[in-house]
């Protein structure tokens, strides 16, 4: 199918294009920019007046809650909350049930996803066998069964021996290694931040050392292993600046931030709303800003969305029994582009951050847009608001924090291979 699109303001961040001109796309591929292929016929013209044209959304966190968790989400309609959000290729952590330590699962998933013909699904395989943190898994099977790099998700590994000798064996094989800094010790029955809200609501705390102090862990083993690190969901001032030195330093780490944290702090938990029971916990203020200047000066490499759909009765529990995670896929852009506003961050450098930067953590062929380019992209009316509501929500899970809120920003068509998966 060979569609054109015309008038929109095209922005590739991996390439430096950020202009108002026209794309041609064949055989599932970028066929040319701004002049029309020889003997060009489009069968299908989308006109992009007033839209931003960019590179589909990679989203490095998204729990599509199978096998396993099917009363909480299936993996169709995280996958229609995908494309409805502009994301056309994801990651998924291995904490499904069982966990994605077996090629089978791992193969089951892959083609369950490549049946449905919409997003890019890349699991993301075990560390330990069922998560346990006793015994490393056969890493060379599971990237063979697809998947592209291996975390514990946020199930604890406290003994700091199993961790370096899958350290050890991922840089042997150059197979890369996702870490989500907490200290299970710390960290354990924490449910808030160690700030003045936690103590006056009572919430068992969880200290912003919990965090540093796993990141000195990290940075030691990758040291000595060599292996390549990405360090998941960053939450506190400290941690960032942790990384900013161990960049500085010259040690191979990338990292990310979650978008709830980018926007909101343990003041927003009110009183006990379940909505804010996130993983890791919302910090306080100054965190919330160091990590929104961190993204914006490159030492935070990627905005994800962390996507945990969480069905009702997990959430209309007491906070600290309530089941932690928010629905994002949908919110991704909008909160993306609100930050960009509210901090001055130009529109490319805010849209890398959500196409080419996570397509480098992964080391995957997306996130750009160059002739030859699998024609992934994302077509979105950067003025037009909507309600956070229910009912406006694709994703099974309707848990966020936003919920009631009007936000900026909503995709209006979504092709992923060339073809129009979404169009609203």
């Amino acid at each position: 199918m060979k569609i054109e699109i015309n008038n929109g303001r095209l922005i590739d961040p991996r390439d430096g294009i950020d202009k108002k001109t026209s794309l041609f796309i064949a055989a599932g591929k970028v066929a040319a920019i701004g002049s029309a292929p020889p003997t060009w016929h489009a069968n299908r013209v989308i006109d992009a007046a007033g839209m931003v044209v960019c590179p589909g959304l990679i989203d490095i966190s998204a729990r599509l809650r199978e096998p396993g968790f099917e009363y909480k989400a299936t993996l169709e309609s995280e996958l229609q909350a995908a494309i409805a959000g502009g994301v056309t290729s994801l990651a998924c952590p291995p904490d499904t049930d069982p966990p994605l330590d077996e090629p089978g699962l791992v193969e089951m998933l892959k083609h369950r996803a490549r049946s449905l013909n919409l997003a890019h699904v890349y699991p993301i395989g075990a560390l330990t066998a069922g998560l346990k943190g006793e015994t490393i898994t056969e890493m060379g099977e599971l990237t063979d069964a697809g998947c592209i790099a291996f975390s514990h998700a946020d199930a604890p590994l406290a003994d700091t021996q199993v961790l370096l000798r899958a350290m050890q064996y991922a840089a042997t094989f150059g197979y890369r290694v996702w870490l989500r800094p907490q200290d299970a010790h710390l960290s354990r029955g924490g449910v808030a931040h160690d700030g003045e809200v936690g103590m006056r609501l009572g919430l068992p705390a969880i200290p912003a050392c919990a965090e540093t102090i796993a990141l000195g862990t990290i940075f030691a083993l990758a040291r000595v292993t060599g292996s390549a690190v990405h360090l998941a969901r960053l939450s506190t001032h400290e941690g960032v600046a942790c990384v900013r030195d161990a960049k500085r330093a010259g040690l191979a780490v990338t990292c990310d931030v979650a978008i709830n944290h980018l926007h909101l702090c343990d003041a927003d938990i009110g009183w006990f709303d379940a909505h804010c029971r996130l993983v890791p916990p919302l910090r306080g203020v100054p965190d919330r800003n160091a990590l929104r200047a961190g993204l914006a000066d490159g030492t935070i490499d990627v905005l994800c969305s962390d996507h945990t759909p969480v069905d009702d009765d997990g959430k209309q529990l007491p906070f600290a029994e309530a089941e932690p995670g928010a629905t994002g896929l949908e919110l991704l852009l909008p909160l993306t582009l609100k930050w960009a506003r509210e901090d001055r961050v130009p529109l490319a450098s805010a849209l890398a951050r959500v196409t080419a930067d996570p397509a480098r953590v992964l080391g995957v062929d997306a996130g750009h847009l160059a002739v030859g380019a699998p024609a992934d992209i994302c077509i979105f009316d950067p003025d037009q608001r909507w309600a956070v509501l229910p009912g406006a929500l694709k994703s099974q899970g309707k848990n966020t924090p936003f919920l009631g809120l009007e936000l900026q920003g909503k995709v209006r068509y979504t092709l992923v291979g060339g073809q129009i998966v979404h169009e609203g």
